[in-house]
């Protein structure tokens, strides 16, 4: 299998606003989000990136293109990368939906939780392992490949492939626009990277 760079979409307001955006469509990458978008495609210049798969919604979208442009590479849309389905909690303030009683089961207990209308943690788990499986098989091991998608399908995919319980998935951070490098392999599988922010410089003397 190949080395996987996962990549979470860039920043929206969404995000800013601390609300569920889920997968309604129509949600763009703000001012900060755009700046991101092209600081991870400056990061990945020159990189052999052998193909650039993404989530069909468009503040993943819009994460991708500066990278396809950089690489000179096609985005090819990939439902299995799409956001966590959240059902009757999309576009949900976290302030309000925090006070809830099944919110500490959200956060302690996810592997028995289901969101109202919506995936099962497990569920969704399931489906981006799935998808990465397939994606892998169809290229060399040595192959690198980019994956542009969402914190949570993120978050349960390194807890699938390194073995995590799903229960303690949500103790992963996977911030907006990071670098999370994740081997897939027959024999095992190998966290390379973890929440990586191409932003980020060391503070110096």
């Amino acid at each position: 299998m190949p080395l996987f760079l996962l990549i979470r979409h860039a920043e929206n307001d969404y995000i800013k606003k601390h609300r569920l955006a889920g997968r309604l469509p129509g949600v763009h990458l703000n001012e900060k989000g755009r700046t991101q978008a092209q600081t991870v495609a400056q990061k990945l210049d020159g990189a052999p990136v052998k193909a650039l798969y993404c989530s069909p919604l468009e503040r993943a979208q819009e994460t991708a293109a500066p990278i396809a442009e950089v690489l000179g590479l096609e985005i090819i849309t990939r439902p299995g990368l799409l956001e966590t389905d959240y059902g009757e909690w999309q576009d949900g303030s976290l302030k309000q939906l925090r006070r809830l009683k099944v919110w500490k089961q959200v956060q302690s207990a996810p592997s028995l939780f289901r969101f109202p209308g919506g995936e099962s943690f497990a569920e969704a788990q399931q489906r981006i392992a799935g998808e990465l499986l397939i994606l892998g098989a169809q290229h060399d091991p040595k192959d690198l490949i980019v994956c542009i998608s969402h914190a949570d399908p993120i978050k349960l995919a390194i807890a699938y492939f390194i073995g995590l319980p799903l229960d303690n998935f949500q103790r992963l951070g996977v911030s907006p626009a990071s670098i999370t490098a994740l081997q897939i392999g027959e024999m095992g599988s190998h966290l390379a990277t973890l929440n990586y922010d191409p932003s980020f410089n060391f503070p110096r003397p």
